[in-house]
């Protein structure tokens, strides 16, 4: 019986918790508009990472492409091939 009674405190307890979480419409509303937002930024974040890592392949081509052509120079640390 004790057992039961713990389980019944236990229980209103979860649920009076899970009423203090809970939002009016226009909570819910500030809530909706910050997560688009949020998704908004992660999702320019992706890309302008894409972006960097994109412009470093580019960037490692021309200089292997120098490197195997014997036009590197000092300024991008490689020798000349000989």
């Amino acid at each position: 019986m004790k057992l039961i009674i713990k389980a019944a405190a236990i229980g209103l307890g979860v649920l009076a918790l899970g009423a203090c979480n809970k939002h009016t419409d226009a909570g819910d509303n500030v809530v909706a508009n910050a997560d688009t937002v949020a998704d908004n930024v992660e999702a320019n974040a992706d890309n302008a990472a894409d972006t960097i890592r994109a412009n470093a392949e580019n960037t490692a081509d021309k200089v292997d492409n120098a490197v195997e052509n014997g036009t590197a120079n000092s300024a991008t640390g490689n020798t000349t091939k000989k």
